[in-house]
């Protein structure tokens, strides 16, 4: 996957996690009588609960009073609708769904058309995949709010803006949010409950969370170029794949992954801030750690790759075609309606791109992509097949507002209703004989 390496403008930092062992009383105690052993067991199991309990409350009662300073999900929502109200030249709010407690999943599109189709890209940024994870959520609607303040202004957010549709859900996990913990209502992770490409744990549709059935939704109705999810916990950038098929890199599950394979979206996984919780008084100064790489995160669909659209020959119209690179296994679609695709490939190097489509001669062209974006659109011909060649050299089927495959169903249709007529006509002219040779027969 060297074609996403241009993606990791955040700093790398190493993850050193420490695990910790629980004590308590042996699991067996040499004692006389069965009774003593089994009392010591009890104690064991006892003792461990009560640390157990201690430990978790005394976690929760700490995230509490991190948590006041944080945005509850009734104060995100707020924020959400006064940055679309404050800003709604260049925004939009929708919902793509709603978690396991009913709390709609709140996006906003940043775009100078919102809402519109264009022949652009479309990124996207998730935070609080995570309950217990909540700098991304803060660090997001400051984002949107920058680029708000800065449009017309600042020259990267006016080419974000101009050139790019951005949509950002804060919190793709409020319930887990509101209840303090990883997972969700359900006290499922979400980043582990996607389809996965090795094992078939995930494949039942009805089986997913709600929240995880928002995401592939969204993922049908919208073409994603690129995707970003912001955790907490560690520096890190992970890319695809989160899991192999030896269990050598055990996620499966994972949303960046599921992404890549269903709908062609590169995504990353980001962990921004080693603590998960950090003090609120923070936050401002992560958002200008990390303003400058999610910025250019989202200029790299423009700024790089390849884009272009790709018509039909015969009409000119635009057909969702499929582009493929030689030598990746990779292939994203074109958009059914503009028939428009964006590539993200490595500056500086060498492709053959490759335009498919039933019905269609594959083409094909070499390019040698520098720093640059550059545009790469396709022109296909119809497949010749033996019947519409002979239709194509005796007339021009180019028939106003029919296709070729309409005018031959037409030709069919009319041809079995000819020969239904004459059929009933040989019918109805042979009968008066028929009664003739009968009646001869009889001697009438």
């Amino acid at each position: 996957m060297n074609n996403l390496f241009f993606f990791f403008c955040l700093l790398f930092a190493s993850l050193f996690k420490l695990s910790f062992s629980r004590g308590g009383f042996p699991t067996s105690i040499n004692v006389s009588g069965v009774e003593n052993c089994s009392f010591a067991a009890s104690a064991r199991h006892l003792f461990a609960d009560i640390k157990v309990s201690l430990a978790e409350e005394m976690h929760l009662k700490r995230l509490e009073e991190l948590a006041k300073d944080y945005m509850s999900n009734s104060d995100l929502e707020n924020a959400i609708m006064s940055f679309n109200r404050r800003c709604s030249g260049i925004s939009r709010v929708y919902s793509i769904g709603k978690s396991v407690l009913g709390v709609p999943l709140w996006v906003m599109e940043i775009s100078d058309k919102p809402g519109k189709e264009e022949a652009e890209p479309a990124f996207k940024y998730i935070g609080n995949v995570h309950g217990d994870e909540p700098v991304g959520r803060e660090l997001l609607i400051l984002l949107a709010n920058w680029l708000c303040d800065n449009y017309m202004k600042d020259p990267l957010a006016t080419l974000i803006v101009d050139n790019v549709h951005l949509h950002i859900l804060p919190s793709m996990n409020p319930d887990g949010f509101s209840l303090r913990k990883r997972g969700n209502a359900n006290n499922i992770d979400l980043n582990r409950d996607f389809p996965d490409q090795f094992f078939h744990m995930n494949d039942d549709p009805g089986a997913h969370q709600p929240e995880t059935k928002a995401i592939m939704r969204w993922l049908d109705e919208m073409h994603f170029t690129a995707s970003a999810s912001l955790h907490g916990g560690a520096l890190v950038a992970n890319y695809p794949w989160d899991g192999t098929e030896d269990k050598k890199y055990p996620i499966y599950g994972g949303m960046q992954d599921w992404n890549y394979l269903h709908a062609g979206c590169f995504e990353l996984t980001l962990e921004i801030s080693d603590d998960k919780w950090p003090n609120a008084s923070e936050l401002p100064t992560l958002f200008e750690y990390n303003k400058m790489s999610m910025l250019n995160l989202v200029a790299s669909v423009v700024k790089t790759g390849i884009h272009g659209r790709i018509f039909s020959s015969d009409e000119g119209r635009p057909i969702p075609a499929s582009i493929a690179i030689k030598g990746l296994n990779s292939t994203i679609h074109a958009r059914e309606t503009l028939a428009d695709y964006h590539r993200l490939l490595v500056p500086a190097g060498k492709y053959e791109v490759i335009a498919t489509m039933p019905g269609y001669k594959s083409r094909s062209t070499r390019i040698v992509l520098g720093e640059e974006a550059m545009t790469v659109d396709f022109v296909m011909d119809p497949a010749i097949t033996p019947i519409n060649s002979f239709l194509q050299r005796g007339w021009n089927c180019s028939l106003p507002g029919l296709h070729l495959e309409v005018f031959f169903i037409l030709v069919l249709i009319l041809v079995s209703v000819f020969l239904c007529f004459l059929l009933k006509r040989r019918v109805v002219l042979n009968y008066p004989k028929q009664r003739q040779s009968k009646r001869s027969v009889l001697g009438v």
